[in-house]
């Protein structure tokens, strides 16, 4: 928690469940990931945390912009990102939401599909646009490797089909996953696309950009390597499969950027204890919170990230406890399994604050689902 948001809750004491997030923190790790990579352009993960004071604050740094839909592209143009600053990074889109996107002056165009590319060659002629590339996600807490990303083999195909189709076949791309904790995984997954860039090269295809993707971990209740380590590895990778001839560089980060700057406040609604299946009394007590998976903390699903929890009972002794939201959904459970631990002092009533929560949260949110309104939102 940085200091202004601590100061803020001290002296506002806002409603909950809210986020606090500190923009300055946002900045700063901007200017951690562009001296840990000074060769790449960052495009910011919009998805992660769209507030217009983030994406203002981020337009002023120089930063380019990674938009996942036709909103996402509207809120960065109206936070002042020219239209050559942002990527349509998402490779399911409308035929609507990419004919708006040109009409706006997008011109970079993410795909890794025949049906996706023949939706950009006919609705964004003379786009610039680059495949994404299957990899593997080992290390990361929240995997994207089924969803999305083509085989070596069939994106091969697909960049020497696009220069056919009129388009401009910009560079590769891969995603890691996100909070991705294992440095090899970069060098893993840049060796693979290496490969694929010289083949296509050699057939004459105009490649300039590499696409590293986001992943770059924030800490939670365990110690992340710090992004220092993953420069140094995606730039001895860069420089060992790729010599001299370097490619353009580019990053999208998300979690990185916000996530530790941003602290949920929330409420204890109830602690208590139920009978135990084999008779007595549960040793576990249960902590419901006013805000849960559907408020917000869906990242807790099949409990991948885990947020650290803070009291004002933390100097007390502790006893296990499974920790679950408010509404009246058997699926809204945050932790059962990951030993979380809290004050025995913890009662109705008292706050909490949930970490680096800036990331990935106020847009989970859902809208009054049991009547509950989303959380409120303060950028100071």
């Amino acid at each position: 928690m940085t200091p202004k948001v601590a100061r803020f809750l001290a002296c506002n004491q806002p409603a909950t469940p809210c986020l606090v997030l500190d923009v300055d923190r946002v900045e700063s790790n901007f200017h951690a990931l562009r001296a840990a990579l000074p060769l790449a352009r960052i495009y910011y993960a919009v998805k992660a945390n769209p507030a217009a004071p983030v994406l203002a604050r981020l337009v002023g740094l120089g930063s380019s912009f990674d938009a996942a839909s036709a909103e996402e592209i509207d809120a960065c143009l109206e936070a002042g990102a020219a239209p050559a600053c942002i990527s349509y990074g998402n490779t399911i889109k409308k035929v609507s939401a990419i004919r708006r996107a040109h009409q706006a002056g997008v011109s970079m165009f993410a795909f890794d599909s025949d049906e996706e590319l023949d939706k950009i060659a006919a609705h964004a002629p003379g786009a610039r646009v680059y495949c994404r590339i299957l990899v593997e996600n080992g290390g990361a807490d929240w995997p994207l490797s089924r969803k999305f990303g083509t085989t070596i083999e069939h994106a091969r195909t697909l960049m020497l089909r696009a220069g056919e189709l009129g388009l401009d076949p910009y560079g590769l791309s891969f995603h890691v996953g996100s909070q991705q904790t294992d440095t090899a995984s970069y060098e893993a997954a840049i060796g693979r696309v290496a490969m694929l860039f010289t083949d296509l090269r050699d057939a004459g295809v105009n490649l300039r950009m590499c696409n590293l993707g986001g992943g770059f971990p924030t800490s939670y209740r365990d110690d992340v390597p710090g992004i220092d380590r993953f420069g140094t590895a995606i730039m001895g990778a860069m420089t060992k499969h790729f010599g001299n001839a370097l490619p353009e560089m580019l990053v999208e980060p998300g979690r990185f950027l916000v996530a530790d700057a941003g602290v949920v406040s929330a409420e204890v609604v109830l602690v208590s204890r139920r009978g135990h299946p084999q008779g007595g009394q549960d040793p576990v007590r249960w902590v419901y919170l006013d805000i849960g998976r559907f408020g917000g903390l869906a990242e807790t699903e099949g409990e991948a990230i885990k947020y650290r929890i803070v009291t004002d009972h933390d100097d007390g002794e502790t006893g296990p406890v499974a920790i679950a939201g408010p509404t009246c959904d058997g699926a809204d459970i945050l932790y059962e399994k990951s030993n979380y631990r809290l004050p025995l002092k913890l009662s109705c009533g008292d706050r909490v604050a949930l970490m680096s929560t800036g990331a990935y949260v106020t847009t989970y949110a859902s809208q009054c689902f049991n009547g509950f309104a989303p959380l409120a939102e303060h950028y100071i």
